[in-house]
C-alpha cells in the first residue's frame, strides 16, 4: 500500500514538473514575441519621428512625442562643442517649431534605424542606437519611451554628435 501511495505521488510530482516546464517554456516564447512586437513599434516610432523633423514636417513630428513638463532633450556636439538641453514639453515643442522656421529646407533623412538595444519596463522602455547622419556625421542616441494609449512615444531624448572623424567609436 505504502509503496503504491509513493508511486502516485511520485507520478503526481512528475507531470506537475512536466507542467511547469511546459509553461515556462511557453511563457518565454510569448515574452519573446512580446518583445519583438514592442521593439517593431518603437522602432516605427523613432524612425518616423526622425523622418518627420528632418522633412521639417512639425504637425506629424510632434505625434511621436509624450507632451508633459517632466520630458527632456539634450544634443551634445563634439564637433563644436556645443550644447543644448530643453526641459518640458513647451521647451521642446518650441525649440523645434522655431528651428523648422528658420532652417524650412528639408535635409535628407538618414538611413533609418533597424538595430537598436532595447530594455522593456512594462509601458516604458530605454533605447540605444547609432545613426550615421550625412550632414552631421556619427550620432549616439539614447531614448526613454512611454506608451501612450497603446502607442510609443518619447518621453526623453539625448543625442550626442560626433562628426565624421569619429565613426570606430
Amino acid at each position: 500500500m505504502n509503496r503504491i501511495l509513493l508511486l502516485l505521488l511520485s507520478i503526481t510530482v512528475l507531470i506537475g514538473c512536466k507542467s511547469d516546464v511546459n509553461n515556462t517554456i511557453e511563457m518565454k516564447t510569448f515574452k519573446k514575441m512580446n518583445f519583438e512586437q514592442e521593439k517593431t513599434a518603437i522602432l516605427e516610432t523613432l524612425n518616423n519621428e526622425t523622418r518627420d523633423a528632418f522633412q521639417r514636417d512639425y504637425e506629424k513630428w510632434t505625434e511621436n512625442w509624450v507632451h508633459t513638463p517632466n520630458i527632456s532633450k539634450t544634443y551634445m556636439n563634439f564637433v563644436d562643442s556645443t550644447f543644448s538641453e530643453s526641459i518640458g514639453w513647451d521647451e521642446i515643442s518650441q525649440f523645434v517649431k522655431t528651428f523648422i522656421e528658420e532652417h524650412p529646407e528639408p535635409e535628407p533623412v538618414p538611413k533609418l534605424i533597424d538595430d537598436i538595444d532595447v530594455r522593456l519596463y512594462g509601458d516604458g522602455a530605454s533605447v540605444s542606437f547609432k545613426q550615421m547622419d550625412s550632414i552631421r556625421g556619427l550620432k549616439r542616441k539614447t531614448r526613454l519611451m512611454e506608451k501612450e494609449n497603446g502607442k510609443w512615444k518619447i518621453a526623453g531624448m539625448h543625442t550626442t554628435i560626433y562628426g565624421f572623424k569619429s565613426q570606430k567609436q
